[in-house]
């Protein structure tokens, strides 16, 4: 089977692509920029010479159209994640604009299915509910997840009409290897640097990006009931989130936790900064926001398989972020296999 995929350079999407291959399946990717393609994929063990590439983005018409033409299957995973106030330019555009475009030239091409990957953040705010593959499509007021929750209605405009479309929806990921270092594997990073000492109340459901990609491989094999499925994972509190890199780490890693919601006007605030402050600050309001209103996912509902332990996942993350040079021996710990004093 030809699966063609969108956002292969990113960190599901590359994660996908390996997935997809070691399923058996042939892999088609859409990019911007041809050198990516060996950067993202080739720590994976992927061989680069076997994935077909079509220049272009989601916004571009003739890029997608030749991304899908002769597809059996596609992966659209391409998305601006970031809660970072400086990247929220075009942001609405590139999901909203970039599914219809990718989910309409999949119909029109005859594609047999096409997985959408959304995220648990576009069914918020959770209003305290389990989320659940009923939930409706949320209103968030954050600029990422308001662009999800958008894109969010287009695929479910389409699984209306009758389109082969399925819908995932993962948690918040970490796992090695994230070829643009994302939100979520960076805030591991400042936490472990000490940038992070203040922390928000609350919680959100956390996952392995492995898992995540093994879901949307089995999902393009329609073996699987339903048209909408979370990835696995596990919710945390962020005491809980804290707690695990301590015991990954072996580091004390001192914090005080604040109620999320009296410390949303404070990532209101630094937001504003953000936009002209040249060096990242993490206190970010989408962050502090997606605390204050996630939920846990219902039992039952997570890709019908469980996800590896949460703790592996993180040391994981750890001991890559140490190998690529992003965190000091001190800061990884016994993650990276050193005593720590």
């Amino acid at each position: 089977m030809l699966v063609s995929i969108t956002g292969g350079t990113g960190y599901v999407g590359s994660h996908t692509v390996d997935a997809v291959l070691r399923a058996g399946h042939r892999v088609r990717l859409l990019v911007r920029d041809e050198s990516t393609v060996e950067r993202a994929l080739r720590p994976l063990g992927v061989d680069v010479g076997a994935v077909e590439v079509v220049r272009g983005d989601v916004l571009d018409r003739a890029g997608v159209e030749g991304l899908v033409r002769g597809a059996d299957a596609v992966v659209h995973a391409a998305a601006v994640f970031s809660f970072d106030s400086r990247n929220h330019r075009g942001m609405a555009r590139t999901a909203v604009e970039g599914t219809e475009l990718v989910l309409d030239a999949a119909r029109r091409a005859g594609v047999g299915r096409t997985v959408y990957v959304s995220t648990f953040g576009a069914l918020l705010p959770s209003r305290g509910r389990a989320l659940g593959v009923d939930s409706p499509v949320g209103r968030p007021r954050e600029t990422y997840l308001a662009a999800k929750a958008a894109a969010e209605s287009v695929a479910r405009e389409h699984q209306a009409a009758g389109a082969p479309v399925t819908i995932s929806y993962p948690p918040a990921l970490l796992g090695p290897h994230d070829p643009k270092l994302g939100d979520q594997v960076t805030r591991v990073r400042n936490a472990l640097r000490g940038l992070m000492p203040i922390w928000p109340t609350g919680g959100l459901p956390v996952g392995d990006v492995r898992d995540t990609a093994a879901l949307h491989a089995r999902l393009l094999g329609g073996g699987l009931v339903g048209d909408r499925h979370f990835g696995p994972g596990e919710y945390l509190s962020m005491r809980r989130f804290v707690g695990v890199l301590r015991e990954v780490t072996g580091r004390a890693l001192p914090a005080v936790h604040l109620p999320a919601r009296a410390m949303l006007p404070l990532g209101a605030l630094v937001g504003v900064v953000q936009r002209v402050w040249p060096w990242h600050i993490p206190a970010e309001y989408g962050a502090i926001y997606t605390c204050a209103h996630a939920a846990w996912v219902g039992e039952g509902v997570a890709g019908g398989r469980a996800g590896r332990p949460v703790g592996e996942t993180f040391a994981d993350t750890v001991r890559w972020l140490h190998r690529e040079g992003l965190l000091s021996d001190r800061a990884a710990g016994i993650a990276a296999g050193l005593r720590v004093v």
